[in-house]
């Protein structure tokens, strides 16, 4: 490998696809724009499997790190995960991509945990999708508009490396200490716990398997796709992935909280960037 040529890293945790198209496009734009001695990689850390090897990269690498928002926060079950990540010098740019409510102090933490690991942060970015609790909340999203912002983004950050200003702190909002993580309340108006809420599987479905082959915990039962052997961090895969629409929820509390978060966050939300 020659001494200037650099690795453009798009890894992500995207388990319904949308923060995996944000990274991707980024460090696409990236590795474009700066010419024919980048080379685009891509790496997911999705499903359970892939998560068994650690994040380990070099000085020649920039690193397009992404993760959805959920609860306002980097995911906690990818906390133990990050911890094994080793920048080794390298740049990084931390995208977190929320559901159009609000990405609270998630990108600040995933900005800390990669400037923990050895990462020199040379910009970052929240993006928003299509909500994992729904299919009209950011529908469709991110759109061609989104796309936009994420290439011109990309092209921000190639020039900011072409004149070498790598060296300056990157400020992004949210709160230190965090907030801790948002919580709904139920239909009494208490705080409500959803951890211990999991889909139901209707008559449609045809056992193809394919809930099993997307659930990023590895929590559905492969013999009886109705059964949950594992935690289920309610990502929307099994729900949105499923071809015959048999995976649902039906707890009272889950959908008050679905159906008020669509009411609540119809405006559009846009991309927030930082460099």
């Amino acid at each position: 490998m020659g001494e200037t040529e650099r690795r453009i890293n798009a890894v992500w945790f995207s388990p319904t696809g949308t923060t995996q198209v944000v990274a991707e496009v980024l460090a696409q734009s990236i590795c474009r724009n700066l010419g024919s001695d980048a080379v685009f990689k891509s790496r997911s850390f999705t499903l359970p499997g892939e998560r068994e090897k650690p994040l380990e990269f070099g000085k020649d690498d920039i690193v397009v790190l992404g993760v959805p928002v959920y609860a306002g926060r980097v995911p906690n079950i990818l906390l133990k995960y990050l911890d094994t990540m080793n920048g080794g010098g390298a740049l990084g740019v931390p995208v977190v991509l929320y559901g159009n409510r609000d990405y609270d102090d998630a990108l600040i933490e995933l900005k800390d945990i990669m400037e923990g690991k050895n990462f020199n942060v040379i910009g970052a970015g929240a993006f928003i999708g299509e909500h994992s609790f729904s299919r009209i909340l950011a529908e469709g999203r991110p759109d061609g508009k989104d796309i936009e912002s994420v290439e011109g983004f990309g092209a921000k950050i190639s020039e900011k490396l072409k004149v070498g200003n790598i060296n300056g702190a990157v400020e992004v909002k949210g709160n230190k200490p965090y907030r801790p993580y948002y919580r709904p309340r139920d239909i009494e108006g208490n705080f409500y716990d959803f951890r211990k809420i999991k889909p139901k599987t209707n008559d449609n479905c045809t056992d193809c398997k394919i809930c099993v082959d997307v659930c990023p915990m590895g929590s559905i039962d492969s013999d009886d796709v109705s059964k949950f052997t594992g935690i289920c961090i309610k990502c929307g895969a099994c729900v949105k992935k499923c071809p015959v629409e048999a995976k649902y929820y039906d707890d009272v509390n889950y959908l008050k909280h679905q159906h008020e978060l669509e009411d609540e966050n119809k405006d559009r939300k846009e991309p927030e960037l930082f460099i």
